[in-house]
């Protein structure tokens, strides 16, 4: 079932917003099995509208559209759709009914305006909006010799167009899409290589054509491996994600840390929680990038005691006894302040373990040339100290993102290894 996804807004086609919808939908879509073919970005303006529209019932079998579905005289999806099914707009009374309830509600009168929202292409079905007052269209428009085409029509604002995607397009396009069968998509997450390298591991995994498929997707730095089983039953879906599962884990080793949602942040909680242990923090090159990611889960108040979060690591020098020493790059961005930020870090909060992380450096001063940047990770138990350096080069949108990654995979690393000793012992 190939598919086009249409945005619609002049504010999009001028530069001044992202269209971030198109990209949520192609990995929705991607997810059970729908390839997407275009993405087409369009201003307001009727006619390009209905030239873009027209193209897309011809090329795809599936149209999802974004935006125009307002009460403003810019907002012209209903317009479009009815000039190009060739059928009037008919006033839908429940969908008022609703639009004036929700008025209602916010103790506001509804604008005379707002009633076009209610209206559809004669023959479309109102999709309803549980977050806001424009119900999307649905329709299915028959081809000569082929199948209908099925145009899903949702507002343009992303928290509206997300639940009205799940709860009402999603079950209508998985209806099609299966015909009989099952399709079930899984998600293994990986951390510590780059995606040549995954590859490598993975072999045939990857393979096109391979049963169940698998793709890889790169989000700064950490790895997603997707996959998307189809059978005539949940049960040999699940047999095939489980298998092919198992494989990955294999291959990858202790890259792979997690699924589905997890990120490296709750792998560590639930393995600091699980052992019993405590966690602080001392960042001079993050931001307190590493902090704000433990904090957001769940149950991290019984593992994490706190943190320090410096602007300038020479901050740093005088808790981590480096009092009176000259703070040069060497000094600053070194195996040996990392080192100290722990050691202090662990014994200010009495941490069994802590974290640190320093500065970033342009040049490598030790060698007195300019260099690949340089961050140095250390984390501190109660007798000994591992420090990292890491190589930083590449994208710096995501510098202080892979760095607190590349910090909470040392924790995860660890607990692992321990993990492993612990249960070799009671063996």
């Amino acid at each position: 079932m190939p598919a086009e996804i249409i945005s619609i807004g002049s504010e999009l086609t001028t530069g001044a917003k992202l269209d971030t919808n198109s990209q949520w939908l192609s990995l929705e879509l991607s997810a059970v099995g729908v390839q997407v073919h275009y993405h087409t970005t369009v201003a307001d303006d009727g006619d390009a509208n209905v030239n873009v529209l027209k193209t897309a019932i011809e090329r795809a079998d599936l149209v999802l559209i974004t935006g125009g579905l307002g009460p403003t005289l810019d907002d012209l999806t209903r317009d479009v759709l009815s000039q190009v099914l060739d059928v009037p707009l008919v006033l839908h009374e429940p969908s008022l009914h609703v639009i004036r309830g929700m008025f209602a509600r916010r103790n506001r009168e509804m604008p005379e305006r707002n009633v076009v929202q209610a209206m559809f292409p004669e023959g479309s079905e109102p999709i309803p909006n549980a977050r806001g007052t424009a119900p999307g269209i649905y329709v299915e428009v028959p081809r000569a010799g082929r199948t209908a085409c099925q145009i899903a029509a949702m507002p343009g604002v992303p928290s509206e167009m997300r639940v009205m995607f799940q709860e009402a397009v999603l079950p209508r396009i998985a209806g099609r899409q299966s015909q009989g069968r099952v399709i079930r998509q899984a998600r293994v997450n990986c951390f510590g290589l780059g995606e040549s390298a995954a590859e490598e591991l993975l072999g045939d995994v990857t393979a096109r054509g391979r049963d169940p498929e698998v793709g890889i997707t790169v989000h700064e730095a950490t790895i997603t491996l997707r996959i998307v089983a189809e059978g005539q039953s949940v049960a040999e879906v699940q047999r095939k994600i489980d298998a092919t599962k198992r494989v990955i884990c294999e291959r990858m080793g202790d890259y792979a840390y997690g699924e589905e949602d997890d990120e490296l942040e709750h792998v560590v909680v639930r393995s600091l929680c699980s052992a019993g242990l405590s966690l602080a923090t001392s960042e001079a090159g993050t931001g307190g990038l590493v902090a704000h990611r433990l904090t957001d889960v769940k149950g991290h108040a019984e593992c994490y005691r706190g943190g320090l979060v410096r602007p300038d690591i020479a901050q740093l020098a005088a808790p981590s006894g480096m009092a009176g020493e000259p703070l040069s790059g060497a000094s600053r961005v070194s195996r040996e302040m990392a080192e100290a930020m722990a050691r202090h870090c662990r014994d200010q909060y009495g941490a069994d373990l802590a974290l640190a992380v320093t500065e970033c450096s342009d040049t490598d001063d030790r060698e007195g040339v300019t260099a690949s940047p340089l961050v140095f990770i250390a984390l501190a138990d109660r007798h000994t100290v591992d420090c990292r350096e890491l190589n930083v080069a590449g994208d710096p949108a995501i510098l202080k993102s892979r760095v607190a990654k590349s910090a909470l995979n040392l924790v995860r690393l660890k607990l692992l290894r321990e993990q492993v000793v612990e249960s070799a012992r009671s063996r």
